[in-house]
């Protein structure tokens, strides 16, 4: 979505995921992770969604994606950043994701092998071979999304985007996370601004380039 808004032109590699594409050697190599984004801008890597946005804004400059009030915009950033592992993806593996990514021993072995962070060692762990998420670690990514919505929710009333009514990077740090979720099951209907916001950003180009043209429909993964 950056990169559309930005008018900037690459190059894509597309990842299987649920082929284990990204379970390489090669790709270790250039993302240590093993997630998915990676940017590669003249020479130089870049993981992490929003260190990349972040990125692109700052060194292409125009069309500028960037609030007025920058602390706050990269709060957001941070914040989305900070619920990945312990809310989003306990709740989408839990709800739709870890039957369909279910790994080999042989998979599980090269992972595991390749994987140096420990945050998400721990977090693959609790799906592996025959075990499934517990009911607390649900409970758990539930109440941090339900905190994290509830906050956008408030922040939401009387603006158009997340920062007003300029559409930033904070909306694009934050599209993604609902229309994921959105796709698992996680209802947004005690939040009627997000509801609105979201009828907004699917009208856009880039939400329906950058996320509709990939994937029209989640919930059907």
């Amino acid at each position: 979505m950056t990169l559309i808004e930005k008018g900037l032109a690459w190059e894509s590699h597309h990842l299987d995921l649920k082929k284990k594409e990204n379970i390489s050697d090669e790709y270790f190599g250039i993302n240590p992770n093993g997630l998915v984004p990676t940017l590669i801008d003249n020479g130089v890597v870049h993981i992490e969604s929003n260190d990349i946005i972040d990125y692109l804004d700052e060194t292409y400059s125009e069309p500028s994606l960037r609030a007025k009030n920058n602390v706050e915009m990269m709060e957001w950033l941070h914040l989305a950043a900070a619920i990945h592992v312990p809310g989003c993806k306990p709740y989408v593996y839990a709800m739709k994701m870890a039957p369909k990514l279910k790994k080999t021993a042989k998979e599980q072995a090269k992972y595991d092998d390749l994987q140096k962070n420990q945050e998400l060692k721990a977090f693959h762990s609790k799906h592996a071979g025959d075990k499934s998420f517990e009911t607390s670690d649900l409970d758990k990514a539930k109440a941090i999304l339900d905190t994290s919505f509830f906050k956008l929710e408030q922040t939401l009333e009387g603006r158009t985007w997340i920062m007003g009514h300029q559409y930033t990077l904070a909306d694009i740090s934050w599209i993604p996370l609902h229309f994921v979720l959105k796709g698992c099951g996680y209802s947004f209907e005690k939040f009627p601004n997000i509801t609105r916001w979201a009828e907004t950003f699917c009208e856009k180009d880039s939400y329906k380039e950058g996320v509709l043209k990939w994937c029209p429909d989640f919930a059907e993964v």
